[in-house]
């Protein structure tokens, strides 16, 4: 990239599973509906290095093959795992030490841009009508929103991804190149 504050370089692909294994953060989808957002996700996750994508209820698996169609190949890259119930996942990584990140637009959620996500980060995001489950808004650590100016009051949940993974890369690659300069 260029012209920008901060500078990102490919990484080499033997980096790539350290990348994934030790700074990425986990992305849950809570009942997204749509096969073709979730292969669409699967991209995103790969290119963002997310450490593992969490595939919860009635989000579509693999091989389903809209999902293949958008995923061109992502879903044997991005390690991946199905659970039936969000909740007992979201406790079950809380209790790993993750802390967990709903996006959705809610009256206690403030800007993604204005949290500093840790290492051990769970990002959730909801079902493309319904959004993220109530339930799982109550026990989430924190609540974030994509801020909208338009009419419509939210993104295609999997542009939503793009836009917060790659926030969470900014900031890592500022501070990276922060460290560096001292």
């Amino acid at each position: 990239m260029t012209g920008g504050s901060w500078n990102v370089r490919r990484l080499d692909r033997r980096e790539a599973p350290r990348a994934q294994a030790e700074h990425g953060p986990v992305v849950v989808l809570d009942n997204i509906r749509s096969a073709l957002n979730v292969g669409s996700i699967f991209r995103t996750c790969d290119a963002a290095a997310v450490r593992h994508l969490y595939l919860a209820g009635i989000t579509a698996l693999p091989p389903n093959p809209q999902l293949l169609k958008t995923a061109l190949g992502a879903q044997d890259a991005v390690p991946w795992s199905h659970r039936l119930s969000t909740i007992e996942l979201i406790e079950e990584l809380r209790a790993q030490g993750f802390v967990i990140i709903a996006v959705e637009l809610t009256d206690r959620s403030v800007p993604y841009t204005q949290v500093d996500y840790p290492i051990d980060t769970a990002l959730v995001f909801g079902h493309e009508v319904a959004g993220v489950a109530v339930p799982v808004l109550e026990r989430s650590d924190q609540v974030v929103e994509i801020p909208m100016f338009g009419r419509k009051n939210s993104l295609n949940v999997a542009t939503s991804v793009g836009v917060v993974l790659f926030e969470i890369l900014r900031q890592r690659f500022r501070a990276a190149s922060a460290a560096e300069q001292h």
